[in-house]
């Protein structure tokens, strides 16, 4: 399934490996950064509501 990379197969899969690890750290980072936001977000409205 996967194509001879020849020579070139430890740089090119580990440029896979290392993009797909910044992605997930990226997605990580969102994800927190909106639960935050998030959780922001109610704490002023619950402060302009009560």
């Amino acid at each position: 399934m996967m194509p001879d990379l020849g020579k070139y197969a430890d740089t090119v899969l580990s440029a896979y490996l290392v993009s797909i690890v910044l992605l997930v750290v990226l997605v990580a980072m969102s994800l927190r950064a909106s639960r935050k936001a998030r959780a922001d977000l109610e704490q002023v409205e619950t402060r302009r509501r009560g």
